[in-house]
Formats: C-alpha cells, structure tokens, sequence
C-alpha cells in the first residue's frame, strides 16, 4: 500500500555486467541495438534501440537519431524522437530537438523540448498506420 511504488525507476546499477559506455572524446556512428544499459558521455550519430534496458545521456552525452527504449534518462542533447515505452527522464540539462513519446514522464527545472509530447497509455492498442491502395482511388 504506502511505500511501495510499482512504476520503480531503473538504475544503470541493475545492469552490472551488461552496461556499455561511449566515453566523452569518443563518437560513435551508425544503429546502436543493444539489451542491457547504455551511457552516453561523447556522441552517437544513428539510431539507437533497446528491446530490454536503459538509456542514459550525460550533460556532456549527445545522440542524433531517434531513441527506442524502455526507460530513457536524459541531461545531454538530443536531436531525434525519444520513444521511451516505460520511463523518460528528463534532468535539468536536457535539450531535445523531436518529438517525446512515453508512458510515465518526469521533467526537472530547466530541462528543454523542442518538440511535441506524446502520451502512450498502456489500456489503448497502438495505432498501425496503413498504407494507402492507390488501386482503389478513382479520378474523376
């Protein structure tokens, strides 16, 4: 009942074993798919996925794609959407160009969003975007 809290935030320290770091000289540039816990203090240039884990950008972190993971902690830059399906984080530092989309959501003082909030609730089903049969259009 009180006390316990059943949205726990994830820290990079349940990830011993399975963390890996883009140091702050360092640039990485390419996709980053990963299961585990990812620190980024340098740069990434791509897209970056997780199917199980944590993403965490330093102040001095700095990603340019679109983020898919289930918990997202930002104080860098980002420059891409952020698809956070459990928790999102933004810290003080933040700067984020692109869109947010995420299920629980956090944002301290000073942090910055250049971009739309999107709210993804776990009751409704995901929304698929057909595409369109052009067969089927008629000009008159």
């Amino acid at each position: 009942m009180f006390g316990t809290d059943k949205h726990k935030k994830v820290d990079i320290g349940q990830f011993g074993g399975k963390t890996t770091i883009i140091a702050q000289d360092a640039e990485f540039k390419g996709d980053f798919r990963f299961t585990g816990a990812l620190q980024v203090d340098g740069r990434v240039i791509g897209n970056v996925h997780a199917d199980q884990g944590l993403v965490r950008i330093s102040e001095h972190g700095c990603i340019e794609g679109v983020i898919r993971a289930p918990s997202v902690l930002i104080n860098g830059q980002v420059t891409g959407d952020v698809h956070a399906s459990e928790h999102l984080e933004l810290d003080a530092k933040a700067r984020i160009s692109g869109d947010l989309h995420y299920r629980f959501m956090e944002m301290v003082m000073g942090a910055q969003i250049s971009g739309n909030l999107h709210y993804m609730d776990a009751e409704l089903p995901a929304q698929v975007a057909l595409p369109v049969d052009t067969d089927l259009v008629s000009e008159e």
